[in-house]
């Protein structure tokens, strides 16, 4: 026979367990990127930073589109099916990708090159809407960093522009700003596409019957990935080039100017904290780097036999001898 009282007293636990399991159940994160970068791994630095570590604290559900743009708008359909707490975007077209795919899911951009010309939000100070997070101000800082390739090569006439073409959203728009800028300084541009390993190896191949004076290469997960052979075709060819971030320059780019995107990327899990914590996205300004970073490689500098101005090396905040 069975026991009345333990019977109604098991129906009343369960729903208080069911509860108390529901209130355990670490909150699930999507992860949209485009492929394989640097930033990625700082981004979940800073998460660990403050607690939150996958499989513990978290459940992150990560979708890659290994370099193929045309792949993100489904992967961020994918990512709102599984209704996350939030969903981390990162770089531009994944965030315009999940941006799109969601009214309701919070999204924290990371590291956006230009959220307001991407068209990802109407305002970096109140975005609105659903979405939040970090931008890296890619487009306003490439016309500085030609400033300095005429300031070190001042007898340069025809500069080279690497670009990866797969990445249209972002890389377009510092493409017509470094063509502009170039322009101004009298500089001939010469726009080279690589979508792969393969077509980087193509474009110096390309470059070695016209010789540019030096090499502008745009920021982008496959060229960080591919570091070390642009550095050796580069070399190989005595062709300075210059970057928009540090770890391009450590793989020996000659000048580094931008902002230092993996602290940015570190600092937008505090975005996440927030929205997990009851913020609404829409009310957290877009936070916009306060400085950027001006690093020159000495050693790259002597394998090519350029002299750095001392005016130049005052300025940089850090040298690579």
């Amino acid at each position: 026979m069975i026991d009345r009282r333990c019977f109604l007293g098991a129906l009343g636990a369960a729903p208080v367990a069911v509860a108390y399991a529901q209130a355990r159940t670490p909150p699930r994160i999507g992860l949209l990127t485009l492929g394989p970068n640097v930033i990625e791994p700082a981004f979940l630095d800073g998460m660990r930073e403050l607690g939150y570590v996958d499989g513990k604290t978290i459940a992150l559900e990560r979708r890659s589109a290994e370099g193929d743009q045309s792949k993100l708008p489904a992967l961020a359909e994918e990512l709102v099916r599984l209704r996350p707490a939030v969903i981390v975007s990162l770089v531009t077209a994944a965030s315009i990708a999940a941006s799109r795919a969601t009214s309701t899911i919070p999204v924290v951009i990371v590291a956006v090159g230009d959220p307001v010309a991407a068209g990802i939000v109407g305002n970096l100070a109140r975005p609105g809407r659903n979405v939040t997070g970090t931008s890296a101000q890619s487009t306003a800082v490439i016309g500085k960093l030609i400033q300095i390739i005429r300031q070190l090569l001042p007898r340069a006439a025809q500069i080279g522009m690497l670009w990866n073409p797969a990445n249209a959203i972002f890389n377009q728009q510092i493409l017509g700003e470094a063509l502009t800028s170039a322009a101004r300084l009298q500089l001939f541009a010469r726009v080279l596409e690589a979508r792969s390993r393969d077509d980087i190896d193509r474009a110096f191949a390309a470059m070695s019957a016209e010789r540019p004076d030096a090499l502008l290469v745009f920021l982008d997960p496959l060229f960080a990935a591919n570091a070390g052979r642009v550095a050796e075709l580069a070399l190989a060819q005595r062709l300075p080039w210059f970057v928009g971030s540090r770890p391009l320059a450590q793989a020996g780019g000659l000048v580094a100017y931008g902002s230092d995107l993996l602290a940015i990327a570190r600092r937008t899990a505090a975005y996440v904290q927030k929205i997990l914590k009851g913020a609404k996205p829409g009310d957290l300004p877009i936070e916009q780097p306060t400085k950027f970073d001006l690093i020159v490689n000495l050693r790259a500098a002597k394998a090519l036999d350029i002299e750095v101005p001392p005016a130049l090396l005052a300025r940089a905040d850090e040298v690579i001898r």
